[in-house]
């Protein structure tokens, strides 16, 4: 385990229950909030699985890992990934927050000892999503936009929701869709969500 990760852990008691484990860790590092918005992400994941014949236990595991990596300050996320030999994309350089996702998947991988690659895979594209997304991808991608971690009613919620009753990519499509519509306030233009973007607009045969 890197040293970065240790400090991390060093005062929990894991109790190989890893729903129980992800909330103390979060918890036990000051982040509460995004422990409840995990363990949430997992029940909805869990639940779109189901509806989709994708693996319901991998869903419901991805969820709760995806945003494990809030323990680590924003400011600190860019120098964190590369001590960490995590590809550094300009835009991630530039807006900090969206590496979040890559360094959600090392740590599943190292803290949590997650050997499964399509469930880290899962985890390290989900705010993004990536061209040619898997179904668990997308469960994901798409649980963690209906059981967002802010207060109230999410504004895409009812065409998304809409969308998913067609299919999974209509619904994945459907936010990214939302996001493309007002790309002109993002910070940023991740270039996955780009490639996403244009992937899922053809696969949903939307011009």
């Amino acid at each position: 385990m890197h040293s970065i990760f240790k400090e991390l852990v060093e005062h929990i008691e894991f109790t190989n229950d890893l729903k129980n484990d992800v909330y103390l860790f979060l918890t036990a590092n000051n982040c509460p909030k995004t422990a409840e918005h995990c363990i949430h992400v997992g029940t909805e994941s869990r639940k779109i699985a189901l509806t989709v014949q994708a693996n319901p236990e991998a869903a419901e595991i991805a969820g709760w890992l995806h945003d494990i990596s809030a323990v680590i300050p924003s400011n600190e996320r860019i120098e964190v990934s590369k001590q960490l030999q995590i590809d550094i994309l300009p835009e991630e350089e530039l807006f900090p927050m969206i590496i979040h996702q890559k360094i959600s998947m090392v740590m599943a991988r190292d803290i949590f000892s997650i050997t499964d690659q399509e469930i880290l895979d899962a985890v390290g594209c989900h705010t993004t999503l990536r061209a040619n997304a898997t179904l668990l991808d997308q469960v994901l991608f798409v649980a963690d936009k209906i059981a967002w971690d802010q207060s109230g009613e999410p504004p895409y919620l009812k065409v998304l929701n809409r969308n998913l009753s067609k299919s999974l990519s209509h619904g994945a499509f459907a936010y990214i869709n939302y996001l493309w519509e007002r790309k002109e306030t993002l910070k940023v233009i991740h270039p996955w969500l780009k490639e996403a973007y244009e992937d899922l607009k053809n696969k949903v045969h939307i011009e």
